[in-house]
């Protein structure tokens, strides 16, 4: 499902938090393996599918000097994850050999009204393509087999899964298609476009009970587990191995890597908790595991929502 199996290690061999997370953007596998619409990974048509090496180099090289990455991001004030992830594939993009990044984030618009954006418009060896970007992080249900999409929910408990392939499949991913469109893709010297989804995140499923993936679940997807504030206790005896400490929301994407004099200690953990009030918003925790060079990585990753979850929204 990715071009680039590998170099699925690759971004644990990385410090610089944003080359990581935009490694993890490029090699991580896609949520779902069958969808509604077409699923196209938007490297797959790049020189760097046929030389894996060359993109390995490149993202070692921004590792070391992170310079232009940051620059690129910092053009932009918005922090939504969802945004970031889209901000780091263009990055990716304008560098890919045999990838022209026509547009991103191109509106449509009639009569002044603003119908939706495209989310990236490229060409290369294939063809001239319509691509939307999404990551998303569902928790599956408590009491339910969680074999249908509506079953999966976002941290928030305001996102589902099937509502996201729906707004995907019925209306951002047409609207390329659409009369209102020809104008601005003829501006770009482009009839048409193929249209495709790249939909990235985590699965996480329900602790101490259990559910099944979502119909057309990518069976080499990214998971974690999610548990209400009251069993944190109880689940921390049961998973002691290593220390856990929480991940702000900007942290979420790449597996978190961690220096020694970051690492909180046991008191600190214990302090945080006794702070988070039981209706907090969802936090994100994770176990870490030293490397042989002293830093620690992160070897499984938990959702701790509030007690009334999923009743309760953000």
């Amino acid at each position: 499902m990715t071009p680039f199996a590998s170099l699925a290690d690759l971004p644990q061999q990385l410090h610089e938090p944003a080359v990581r997370d935009l490694a993890w953007v490029l090699l991580s596998p896609p949520m779902l393996s069958h969808t509604p619409w077409p699923q196209r990974h938007p490297l797959s048509a790049s020189h760097w599918r046929r030389s894996p090496g060359a993109l390995a180099d490149w993202l070692r090289r921004l590792d070391h000097d992170s310079s232009t990455l940051t620059a690129w991001l910092e053009q932009s004030s918005v922090r939504r994850l969802g945004l970031y992830y889209e901000r780091l594939w263009q990055f990716a993009l304008q560098a890919a050999p045999g990838i022209e990044l026509l547009a991103a984030n191109l509106p449509i618009r009639q009569n002044g009204h603003t119908l939706g954006e495209l989310d990236l418009l490229l060409r290369d060896d294939e063809g001239e393509h319509h691509l939307e970007l999404a990551v998303k992080l569902y928790l599956g249900p408590e009491n339910g087999d969680g074999e249908q999409p509506a079953q999966w929910l976002g941290p928030g408990s305001h996102d589902r899964l099937d509502i996201k392939l729906d707004h995907l499949s019925q209306h951002q991913l047409p609207l390329s298609a659409r009369g209102e469109a020809r104008a601005a893709l003829a501006a770009l010297d482009l009839a048409e476009a193929q249209a495709a989804l790249w939909l990235g995140g985590y699965l996480f499923y329900p602790w101490p009970q259990h559910c099944r993936p979502p119909q057309g679940a990518n069976p080499q997807h990214l998971k974690g587990r999610w548990l209400h504030h009251r069993d944190w206790l109880r689940f921390l005896e049961q998973h002691h191995e290593g220390p856990w400490q929480p991940l702000p929301r900007p942290a979420w994407l790449a597996p978190a890597r961690v220096e020694t004099e970051e690492l909180w200690s046991q008191q600190r953990l214990q302090a945080w908790f006794a702070e988070l009030t039981p209706q907090a918003n969802a936090q994100l925790l994770v176990r870490l595991q030293a490397d042989s060079q002293g830093a620690w990585h992160e070897v499984e990753r938990v959702f701790l929502v509030n007690d009334q979850w999923p009743a309760q929204t953000e």
